[in-house]
């Protein structure tokens, strides 16, 4: 059975990815940037009798993942599965939207599966074997989406980098997925950035016609599909050979 580090778990596909890892037999250790959070994870896996390792780490500081790191190979001795899953939203206009929020946005969104990914290569290269499995969107497949450039580009931009990680670390045995998920019932868009004046849309030309893009993913995400689906599919990618590339969802 596999030992599953899986980022971004307070809620949404990290918190269900968890889980279904531990249903599977597998040991998931959930990590967030704050286990206070971590309640609701706690209490279903109590209520299923499924036991859950959890971890402090936030992947856009190099210290925070390092320690993480760390302390997993010092309680576990290996790893064979790195789920990238922590990410945020940022809407706004490419000429309005703040810099930091977009900054910001990749910070998480990519630089932090880059570091995730750089941290635990040299251990899956020493064991000849692992799986990293990078949480995209078919929003980086199918870029374009006016207002929301700035997450379209972070999701395809990962999609890229899971190709090029597969063709250096394949020769080493390490396998690489990139599950793209469509709309689905998260948090996404109560935790993204700048959403306070719509990335600096607010009193702008393009104000009226953001309207439609507001309303457009607000009632997609609220109309989701349940996140267990792509969790499971999280899971099935870690446990046997698939195509590099998994879109996820009936959209």
């Amino acid at each position: 059975m596999a030992t599953a580090l899986i980022t971004g778990c307070s809620s949404g596909f990290g918190l269900e990815a968890a889980l279904e890892f531990a249903r599977r037999g597998h040991t998931p250790i959930a990590t967030m940037r704050n286990l206070d959070k971590a309640g609701e994870l706690q209490s279903r896996a109590d209520a299923e009798g499924l036991k859950i390792d959890l971890e402090t780490l936030d992947v856009t500081d190099d210290e925070s993942v390092a320690a993480c790191m760390a302390a997993v190979l010092d309680r576990h001795d290996r790893l064979d599965v790195l789920v990238n899953n922590a990410g945020i939203g940022a809407h706004g206009s490419v000429e309005t939207i703040p810099i930091d929020d977009f900054r910001s946005l990749f910070e998480t969104n990519f630089w932090g599966p880059v570091r995730m990914i750089r941290a635990v290569l040299p251990h899956l290269r020493a064991q000849r074997s692992g799986v990293i499995v990078n949480v995209g969107s078919i929003a980086g497949v199918v870029p374009g989406t006016p207002y929301n450039g700035p997450y379209g580009a972070s999701k395809h931009a990962l999609g890229t980098l899971s190709e090029t990680v597969q063709n250096e670390v394949g020769p080493f045995g390490v396998r690489v997925v990139c599950i793209e998920p469509g709309f689905f019932s998260t948090e996404i868009n109560a935790n993204a950035a700048g959403r306070h004046g719509a990335g600096g849309i607010t009193d702008t030309e393009y104000e009226a016609d953001y309207e439609w893009f507001d309303s457009f993913m607000s009632s997609g995400v609220e109309e989701g599909a349940d996140p267990a689906i792509v969790a499971a599919r999280i899971v099935d990618a870690a446990e046997q050979e698939t195509p590099l590339h998994q879109p996820v969802g009936d959209d």
